[in-house]
This record gives structure tokens, C-alpha cells and sequence, in this order.
């Protein structure tokens, strides 16, 4: 009985420690961010990161064994949400429909993103800065990154605007998500600059703003490529 008593309550303990443990876990991948965002990838230290979630740089190591897997799990994480909400919205769409409007597709891409680099509880702005070196980088780690959790969105993507855009051969719908991307990484965090470039007119702070003229922009892209 004694043996039966103590199993239950370290079970107990554990599932009370879980959410410790997760919590610990989100605010070292959130230190992360900011770190790499700010140091890059070189520049960037396991001690800073450790300092910034205020963690024991020892726990850091305990579930990451190197800065490259700390660097890929931060990407993992943020790419899985952002990505699942695309593919997401784009099933949704030809669940609807077997040819949804291009407006909608372009929609679909852009809006996870716009909306993860303005939500105040969970702002993607730095990762924003992380995203773009991992894109426009040759080097190998990047480059496997950027296959591993972004090609096989991209590939969705690819697929629906030639789906949608009559006369886009596979060539211009690959250089047309390419250019998209550009336009949304570039947009995806809140910098300020459009409202002082204009003087207040422009808010890069307002996403259904801003979503009113990139999906049209990249819109009138496509089809002239087409």
C-alpha cells in the first residue's frame, strides 16, 4: 500500500511540475527570439539567452544540447503555428469551393502572417528579422531550415495559384510566391517606417489595413505574369 501511495503521488507531482516545465520551455524559446533577433545567429549566446529568460543557462543545455537545435526548435515552433493557420485557411477555401477567388489565396498567405507580427501577447516582430536571414541565406543550416519547415507550405501555395490563375505556368507561380514572400517578410514586423514615410497616413500597426493593399498589389503581380 505504502509502495501504491508514493507511486501515485510522485504522478501527482509530476503532472504539477508539466506545466512548470512548458512554461519554462515557452519563455526560453521566447528569450530566443529576441536574442537571435538582435545578435544573430553568431552573435548570440546561450548565457545572454539563459539571462534574458532568467532560467539557469544549465537548464538551457538540459533540453537543448547546442545552440543550433535551441536555433531550429525556436524556428520549429513559430513556423509550425504559422504555417498550420495557412494550410489551414487554404483547405478551408477549396473545402468551399474548387476554384476560390486569387484574392482569397493571396489572403490566406499573407494574413497569419500580418497577424502574428502585431498580436501583443504573442509578437512574432522579432522573429520577423530571424525569418528573413534564414530566407535570404545561402549558407547550409539555413537553407535545410528553410526546406524542412517552409518548403512544403510553399509548395501548397505554388499548387493553388496555378489552380486559380489560368494561364501561370509552374515557373511564374514559383517566382510569384517568391516575390510575395519578400513583400510579407518584409511587412511582417510592425517597424513604424510606412507611418513616418507618410507623414500618419500609412499604419503598419493595422493588419486589415495593410492586408487591403498587399493582397491587391500582389494580386495585380500575378495575373500580369500570367
Amino acid at each position: 500500500m505504502a509502495t501504491s501511495t508514493t507511486t501515485r503521488s510522485e504522478e501527482a507531482q509530476k503532472d504539477l511540475d508539466q506545466p512548470r516545465r512548458e512554461s519554462r520551455f515557452g519563455s526560453i524559446l521566447d528569450a530566443a527570439e529576441l536574442v537571435f533577433a538582435e545578435s544573430g545567429y553568431d552573435g548570440a549566446s546561450m548565457r545572454e539567452i539563459a539571462s534574458k529568460a532568467d532560467v539557469a543557462q544549465a537548464l538551457i543545455h538540459y533540453h537543448f544540447k547546442n545552440k543550433a537545435q535551441l536555433f531550429e526548435a525556436m524556428v520549429a515552433r513559430r513556423s509550425s503555428s504559422i504555417n498550420d493557420d495557412r494550410a489551414e485557411l487554404l483547405d478551408r477555401l477549396f473545402e468551399k469551393s474548387s476554384h476560390p477567388d486569387l484574392e482569397d489565396i493571396v489572403e490566406a498567405l499573407f494574413r497569419p502572417t500580418i497577424e502574428a507580427g502585431r498580436t501583443s501577447t504573442n509578437n512574432a516582430g522579432p522573429y520577423a528579422r530571424i525569418l528573413a536571414s534564414v530566407a535570404n541565406s545561402a549558407g547550409a543550416r539555413d537553407q535545410e531550415l528553410a526546406k524542412k519547415y517552409y518548403d512544403p507550405i510553399a509548395l501548397k501555395y505554388i499548387d493553388a495559384l496555378q489552380r486559380v490563375q489560368p494561364g501561370l505556368s509552374r515557373a511564374d507561380a514559383v517566382w510569384a510566391y517568391m516575390f510575395a514572400i519578400g513583400v510579407g517578410m518584409t511587412m511582417m514586423a510592425q517597424t513604424g517606417r510606412p507611418k513616418r514615410l507618410s507623414d500618419g497616413a500609412c499604419d503598419d500597426g493595422d493588419a486589415e489595413e495593410m492586408l487591403g493593399r498587399i493582397v491587391p498589389f500582389i494580386c495585380g503581380g500575378i495575373r500580369a505574369l500570367a
